[in-house]
């Protein structure tokens, strides 16, 4: 099992009052699957991702990845998981303006600690996996929105995470853009990349081999792919 949640509880104090965001949440996932979390706005959908991501943590709750307590690391240890085995995409890309497609896939090397002569033929290598090798260096006004996320995606894979998470990829693309985005994350999983996306967008759930539905913090179903194609 590459990651599971147990009994996750979230909770945010708003004044006096505690407000409930999860509401006993366990998942588990196994390394290589690709699955997509659809709800409404206010769903808790992104506080999942964020825990997920160790960006946030739970209120109480068992959390664990590639059989690691990531309740029981410091900030330090975390951000090292987040350096090394997590990916993320986000809906605004949330490129450097004035930095090229290869150094803002270069970023993330830094920060991993790699040394500075292997990290432009890391990034070009990530580049040439999303189909942006004669883009390296374009700024991003120079770029479409599809090819910025793809930059963006690019950014995810430098270090060779084991978890990709995605939120809400599509969300600032045209249908064609977004189309091609995720026929991409398709072939990224068919190479083993273990995906996560966030999403509200049906279409793009049903690509998922696998859908959880939550709504007011409680996970209310999960599907499989072959259920989805049987309805």
């Amino acid at each position: 099992m590459l990651l599971e949640l147990k009994h996750i509880f979230k909770t945010y104090q708003n004044g006096d009052e505690d407000v409930p965001i999860l509401k006993d949440v366990s998942l588990s996932i196994e390394k290589g699957e690709y699955l997509a979390i659809m709800g409404p706005s206010g769903s808790g959908k992104s506080t999942l991702m964020n825990i997920i991501g160790c960006l946030d943590k739970p209120t109480s709750g068992e959390f664990t990845l590639d059989g690691k307590d990531m309740l029981a690391l410091t900030d330090n240890e975390l951000s090292e998981i987040r350096a090394h085995k997590i990916g993320f995409v986000f809906q605004s890309f949330q490129l450097l303006k004035g930095e090229t497609a290869i150094q803002n896939v270069m970023l993330p090397l830094s920060f991993a600690g790699v040394k500075r002569n292997l990290r432009r033929d890391i990034a070009l290598k990530a580049l040439e996996r999303v189909g942006l090798a004669e883009r390296v260096n374009f700024l991003p006004t120079q770029l479409s929105g599809g090819q910025k996320q793809r930059v963006a995606i690019a950014r995810a894979l430098v270090n060779n995470p084991d978890i990709i998470l995605a939120d809400e990829p599509t969300g600032a693309l045209d249908q064609k853009s977004g189309k091609s985005v995720m026929e991409l994350f398709e072939q990224l999983n068919r190479e083993g990349v273990t995906i996560i996306l966030i999403t509200h967008d049906e279409n793009v759930g049903k690509r998922a081999n696998r859908l959880l539905h939550i709504v007011d913090g409680e996970i209310l179903e999960h599907k499989q792919k072959e259920a989805q194609d049987e309805e």
